[in-house]
């Protein structure tokens, strides 16, 4: 079965007992670890107890793919519900995976989790034709899923956040939900914890060095056209081992925004004006660059820096070429033309 977007949140605080197994997959490594953990809590509360939880080796069963059934018919010692994971998995696991479900035997629950999965992966559509099985798919945080996710994390911590520091924390984490939590569990752990109302200085002074900022400040000196701020931000990210393909959406979204604005103005609209239109607006204390950069472009010149993007997340995916080369170039090459 494969679930909607809507639909899993609801999986996630109760899983329909017609599932035996369960998918989780994408790109967000982070969100594919937090939801494996979550529903194989509903199963069994403390993950290190070994005669409640089973970890197998998708490589393991490729080759021994009854081990599978054989892990999830097996009887806990001290009784209870069993959850066998699997981690890593891909094309290795299908096997296994598609002998249990058409034969399932026992009461423990599967978890699987892989990477970003094809669409014609066996082990992805093995899961979205089952009646017995569910797929999760975990991609990168968009602006509603990350508010939703501060608001969660702030109720948690018994914080309650102000509107400008939501909006803040908004812009300036990352896609990533494991990197984006753990910020927020440092921004809490700063509040001591304690009662009270986390503040736009707050969230400034303990995210204001985090690495999805670094890949704001790399979108905004290229489209800036500030080459020794773009040098310095580009070695100072994959130096920390930041990955090319969040450098090149985070890239591609300010470019998409100046775009939009851009239109907005060519329709007769004011700077002002068309900022406001935006859908999330313009961050007050990034307004004035945000102007510098409309300044800079066209709507032409801002199409044909999309393409670059595009073409370079394409190239990071398919070619043989260094990713981190692939993007360096496109970031160089839209800073040249913001020259």
């Amino acid at each position: 079965m494969k679930l909607g977007y809507r639909d899993i949140e609801a999986q996630l605080k109760k899983l329909s007992p017609q599932y035996l197994a369960v998918l989780i997959f994408g790109p967000d490594e982070g969100l594919v670890r937090e939801r494996s953990v979550t529903i194989a809590r509903q199963v069994s509360k403390d993950l290190s107890d070994p005669f409640l939880t089973a970890q197998l080796d998708p490589d393991h069963l490729k080759s021994e793919p009854a081990l599978l059934a054989d892990e999830v018919a097996a009887i806990s010692m001290m009784g209870g519900r069993r959850v066998i994971r699997i981690d890593g998995a891909g094309e290795n696991a299908t096997k296994a995976a598609e002998a249990f479900l058409k034969n399932p035997v026992g009461d423990g629950l599967v978890v699987i989790t892989a990477g970003n999965l094809k669409p014609s992966s066996g082990l992805r559509k093995l899961f979205e034709k089952a009646k017995n099985a569910v797929s999760i798919a975990c991609y990168e945080d968009n602006l509603m899923s990350l508010q939703n996710l501060i608001s969660d994390v702030m109720r948690d911590h018994n914080l309650r956040i102000a509107p400008d520091a939501a909006q803040y924390l908004g812009a300036n984490l990352g896609s990533d939900r494991m990197i984006s939590r753990g910020e927020l569990d440092k921004l809490a752990l700063y509040m001591h914890g304690g009662v009270g109302q986390v503040t736009l200085e707050d969230a400034q002074a303990c995210v204001g060095d985090s690495g999805a900022l670094n890949i704001d400040m790399i979108a905004s000196a290229a489209v800036g056209g500030d080459l020794r701020k773009l040098d310095a931000h580009l070695f100072k990210a994959f130096n920390r081992g930041e990955n090319s393909i969040p450098i090149l959406r985070s890239l591609a979204r300010k470019l998409d925004r100046l775009y939009l604005a851009k239109g907005y103005m060519d329709q007769g609209l004011s700077v002002d004006q068309a900022m406001n239109k935006l859908q999330p607006r313009v961050f007050v204390m990034q307004s004035n660059i945000f102007k510098a950069h409309l300044q800079k472009w066209n709507s032409l010149r801002l199409a044909g820096a999309l393409e670059i993007v595009t073409a370079a997340e394409g190239d990071c995916k398919t070619s043989n070429m260094p990713v981190q080369a692939i993007c360096s170039r496109a970031c160089l090459r839209i800073a040249n033309v913001a020259r």
